[in-house]
């Protein structure tokens, strides 16, 4: 069944076009949700104008990506996650976390573009490609790298280490001996 699309659908067409589609698909599916409309010659002069409105807005959105691919061929970003002292990440870095972090530098790259086989689980450094279209595709050096204790302030730290395991042991065992002798005495009544 032939259809005119009035919105642009993924892998089936752009706003305005006559596409083929099976029938069940045209009725059941895109006609109810007034994605698409049957093409007669009033309609597609209606959704002409929308057309051209689309494709001047793909043309914007190439022309931005193409200068977003040149500011990003090269870079290197670094991301600190928390190891073991082989090397391995308690966790891993994954495509959404780089995206993140190009957020962060004023990059509009999305967790999808992020090209990854597999989540970065070990300190090293990594070649990721960032894919913005089909042919618009550049490489980013990521840097994985053992994340910093967390500043512990040196004066607790000390205080605990330095103060005599004696210390707090007659006041546990005054804590203990008080709740043996309530328990006795709950017992013997």
């Amino acid at each position: 069944m032939k259809v005119l699309l009035t919105d642009t659908l993924e892998k089936i067409g752009t706003v305005g076009e006559v596409v083929n589609v099976r029938d069940g698909f045209a009725r059941n599916y895109l006609l109810p949700r007034q994605l698409a409309v049957t093409p007669t010659e009033g309609n597609i002069k209606r959704y002409e104008a929308a057309r051209k409105e689309y494709e001047a807005k793909l043309k914007l959105l190439r022309e931005q990506k193409e200068k977003l691919v040149q500011t990003l061929e090269g870079l290197e970003i670094t991301i600190a996650r928390a190891s073991n002292d082989e090397g391995h990440l308690f966790g891993s870095v994954s495509r959404r976390d780089i995206a993140e972090e190009l957020q962060k530098l004023g990059h509009l790259v999305q967790a999808d573009e992020v090209r990854l086989e597999e989540p970065l689980r070990r300190i090293d450094t990594f070649q990721v490609t960032v894919q913005l279209a089909g042919d618009l595709k550049c490489q980013i050096k990521v840097w994985v790298v053992r994340e910093k204790p967390a500043d512990v302030p040196a004066a607790a730290n000390t205080t605990a280490a330095t103060a005599p395991a004696s210390a707090t042991a007659p006041a546990l065992a005054t804590a203990s001996a008080d709740t043996s002798s309530e328990t006795t005495s709950q017992t013997g009544q």
